[in-house]
């Protein structure tokens, strides 16, 4: 169902150019030019002043080294030779970049180890922590996992939710149902998805098919034009997964909803429900109730497993005042 691809790294140019055209931070390139097609394929930075004096055992390559103002007071604690050497011994860790942080200025031998090693030397006058901040903030979106899904997300009351299933089964008219209900649509066929944070998926749409649907019968319609920007929405986090399955005649289904079911991918686990398609049933309005009732299940409150609770306590005996009808 899904295609994974895993991050093949992105350049220190990349980041150089990304940086200067959001405008998240200041950025620039004192040395090392002939490098910035090193490839950073790790979003956590690595700042570890121990390597100056020797202790350069846990530097990792991929990861962007930061030098703070206790690294760059302590090189100029040292001769130049011995800040050369020092240097020298942790730019062959195959590090993509060095970043000086809060606009300190790093003795001259920086400079020319830098450069004699192809390393990119980057500065910064933002303060460390807020640099590191911003830094894996933007090495996250960049290296995240990413896959595709054959699918439909919704923006449905808030709720990001996939509604996936085999082809024809259903889902782009029951997203068309659901945009003329009030709610966004974010892909239509072809859901692109990245893990963010390593703990929860983004999901967007294909510049090429954004804003629209194929409906059979009608072919490809533009569903922002039909129904107004309030209709559609770029990206959205996936919080629900609802699989649309052919109803087979004698199959169990479950009729309580006590259990919790996950949808896997790229190592993240959402929660997921099954949804059996028959003629009939108008599956728009049931998606929208699953993520209704989702809401209130993200708040504390199970339906099914209150009543079955009472239940359990009415037979055990424990419950002889318990109304059924009265909800506590």
């Amino acid at each position: 169902m899904t295609e994974t691809a895993q991050p093949r790294g992105v350049t220190v140019a990349t980041i150089l150019r990304d940086v200067s055209d959001s405008g998240a931070f200041d950025l620039e390139l004192l040395a090392g030019q002939s490098g910035l097609e090193r490839q950073i394929t790790i979003p956590h930075t690595q700042k570890t002043g121990l390597a100056l004096s020797g202790f350069d055992a846990y530097l990792r390559p991929g990861r962007v080294l930061v030098f703070g103002t206790s690294e760059v007071r302590y090189l100029e604690t040292l001769t130049a030779e011995d800040r050369a050497v020092a240097l020298r011994r942790v730019f062959s860790h195959e590090l993509p970049c060095l970043l000086v942080t809060g606009g300190a200025s790093p003795p001259p031998e920086t400079i020319t180890e830098a450069d004699r090693a192809s390393v990119p030397l980057l500065r910064s006058r933002t303060p460390t922590p807020e640099a590191i901040s911003k830094l894996s903030s933007i090495l996250d979106a960049h290296l995240a996992a990413r896959g595709v899904v054959h699918g439909v997300l919704m923006d449905i009351l808030g709720l990001g939710v996939l509604v996936i299933g085999e082809s024809g089964i259903g889902k782009s008219e029951c997203a068309l149902d659901l945009v003329v209900r009030g709610h966004r649509l974010v892909a239509d066929d072809v859901v692109e998805l990245r893990c963010r944070a390593q703990s929860f998926l983004i999901g967007t749409c294909p510049e090429l098919t954004r804003n629209h649907m194929e409906i059979r019968g009608l072919g490809l319609i533009n569903v922002q034009d039909l129904f107004g920007v309030a209709s559609t929405r770029s990206s959205k986090r996936v919080e629900l997964v609802v699989q649309l399955e052919r109803w087979e005649h004698g199959r169990e289904y479950d009729r309580l909803g006590v259990d919790d079911e996950f949808y896997e991918t790229l190592g993240v686990r959402t929660p997921m429900i099954r949804m059996p398609v028959a003629p009939g049933r108008n599956v728009a309005i049931l998606v929208e109730v699953a993520a209704r009732n989702q809401l209130l299940r993200v708040r504390g409150h199970h339906a099914a497993r209150k009543l079955v609770t009472r239940l359990n306590d009415r037979l055990a005996g424990r419950g002889q005042d318990v109304d059924l009808g009265e909800d506590h």
